[in-house]
Formats: structure tokens, C-alpha cells, sequence
């Protein structure tokens, strides 16, 4: 696949979308234009702009073009994906956050509402996506993130530092042992795709990290279940915890958080397109003696 030189920007996006559509892509037309920003780097409207006059293809679309045809992850051919207010740098190693995740950041954000200086920690940050939001969007807080995958906590380390995150290499079973007890929000995006599910998307079955993605056993519900251990662990009395699941799987997150006999005020949450995308829950008190 060869974009000539001299062949009008105009003529090249359309090409591409139409190459990119043939090719499965969800977005083709956003993806092309994305791709030739990438190159350009003036921006979605002056690009559009741009394609209205006589600009020319710029050099090196055809081979991005070919490439995100071939179900590269756009993210991995810009190394860029976009999260609430934050550009993150992305890769191979690292799974690419998802627009669902954003709701999952609001839900902490109006809980830390009127809490002054709250202490948060984000249980397998991957990229820092959900740790980064909250460092950014909530002034004074202290945010803790943990990441077990070498690649992963390398580009998380790259997103997070300018944020002021206090970020770990460790496992969201035992990690933070030194802050058991200490916080106010405890919020993880697991891995919890059963064994056996397959993804369907090349970009999420090809390029994302297995770790990030399997949750453990036939359900997928050991790594999810460990997750809101650590948060009853690490939480005060009363403290928040919510996590990201598959739509299927809010019954039964559920259902095991209210059979600890640990948490009060267990919630079921919708992210924008109507799926029940995230469950809730209040640590509880601890029964006196």
C-alpha cells in the first residue's frame, strides 16, 4: 500500500478510510485522520482544514496506514492514548485505557468530593490512566499506585511521575502492607476476563499484555477477588471502594462483597453507554468485642 507523493491530503484520508474500513476498523475515517495528524501535528481542525485546499500527503502515512490496517492498535502507532485530561504515553507491554474507564474515575472524584488532602491508591494501574486522573482532577491529594508487570510499570512510571504519584512495583494482593488501614479510596481496573473468553478484537487479542487481561480461573474472578481483600485491608472504616468489571459480572462482585459481611452500601454503577460497568461498596466498621 503506497500513498504517492504529491497525492492531495484530501484524496489520501479518503483512501485510507477506505482501506481501514475494508480492514474491520471500527473508527476508519477518525483513525485515518488521527494517523495523518500524527505526522503533521497541527491538530483535528486545522487538519480538516487543511483537507478543504491543495495540502499534500504527508511522507510515511502510507506505511501507518498499512500498519493500523494490519489491527496495530492506533495507541501503539501514535504512542499516545487520550484518558479524561491526561495524554498518556503508550506501548507494547501495557494495556491502552478504555473510554469506559473514565466513569469509573468520576465515581472517585464525587466521592472524594468535600474530603480534604484524601489518600487514594489505584490496585494495577497499568498506565497510570485512573491513578494520573485523580492526581490531576483532585487538588491535595496523595495518590499511590501499584503495578506488577515490569513493561507496564515502566510506561506507568513515565505517566505518573510528572503527577506527583507515589507508584510501586508490586502485586495488588499483599501490597502496601505498610499502609494497611490508612485509605480513604481504594479503586482497581483488574484483569477479569475469564480463561476460556477469548476477546474478539484483534487489538485487544494481539497487543494487549495477557496479564492485564485474564483475571484468573474459569470465571476470571481470583484476580477481582483479591483486589477487594486488599481494599478491605488497606481502607479506613469507611472508606470507598470501586472497581471496573465486565458487564456480566456486576451480580456476582456483588453478591461476593455482601457475603464477607464486610461492606455496607454495595452499589452497582452504568457507565455511559448503559452497561453496569463498576460496583461500589463502604467499608464497614468493625463489630466491638
Amino acid at each position: 500500500m503506497t500513498f504517492y507523493q504529491g497525492q492531495s491530503l484530501a484524496d489520501a484520508v479518503r483512501e485510507a478510510t477506505a482501506v481501514l474500513s475494508d480492514a474491520g476498523v471500527p473508527s476508519p475515517r477518525v483513525d485515518a485522520e488521527l494517523l495523518a495528524d500524527h505526522l503533521l501535528g497541527v491538530g483535528l481542525g486545522r487538519l480538516r482544514a487543511m483537507m478543504l485546499g491543495d495540502s499534500a500527503a504527508p511522507e510515511g502515512y502510507g506505511e501507518l496506514v498499512e500498519e493500523r490496517a494490519g489491527r496495530v492498535p492506533l495507541q501503539h502507532i501514535t504512542g499516545v492514548a487520550y484518558f479524561r485530561h491526561l495524554e498518556l504515553r503508550v506501548g507494547p507491554g501495557v494495556f491502552i485505557p478504555r473510554p469506559e474507564t473514565e466513569s469509573v474515575v468520576q465515581l472517585v472524584i464525587d466521592h472524594l468530593s468535600g474530603i480534604a488532602n484524601p489518600k487514594v491508591v489505584d490496585l494495577g494501574t497499568g498506565s497510570g490512566a485512573i491513578a494520573g486522573s485523580v492526581a490531576f482532577e483532585v487538588p491535595g491529594a496523595e495518590v499511590h499506585a501499584v503495578e506488577y508487570s515490569t513493561l507496564a510499570h515502566a510506561w506507568a512510571a513515565r505517566n505518573l511521575e510528572p503527577l506527583g504519584v507515589t507508584l510501586i512495583q508490586g502485586d495488588l494482593r499483599d501490597a502496601l502492607p505498610e499502609h494497611n488501614g490508612t485509605f480513604d479510596v481504594v479503586v482497581s481496573n483488574p484483569p477479569y476476563i475469564p480463561a476460556e473468553a477469548i476477546p474478539t478484537e484483534p487489538e485487544v487479542a494481539l497487543h494487549d499484555p495477557p496479564e492485564a487481561l485474564y483475571g484468573g480461573g474459569a470465571d476470571g474472578m481470583v484476580l477481582p477477588t483479591a483486589a477487594a481483600a486488599s481494599a478491605a485491608r488497606l481502607l479506613k472504616p469507611g472508606g470507598y471502594f470501586v472497581m471496573e468489571h465486565a458487564e456480566v459480572q456486576a451480580a456476582w462482585i456483588a453478591g461476593m462483597l455482601q457475603r464477607t459481611g464486610r461492606w455496607n452500601n454495595v452499589s452497582t454503577h452504568y457507565d455511559l453507554n448503559g452497561k453496569e460497568r463498576a460496583t461500589s461498596a463502604i467499608l464497614a466498621s468493625p463489630s466491638p468485642e
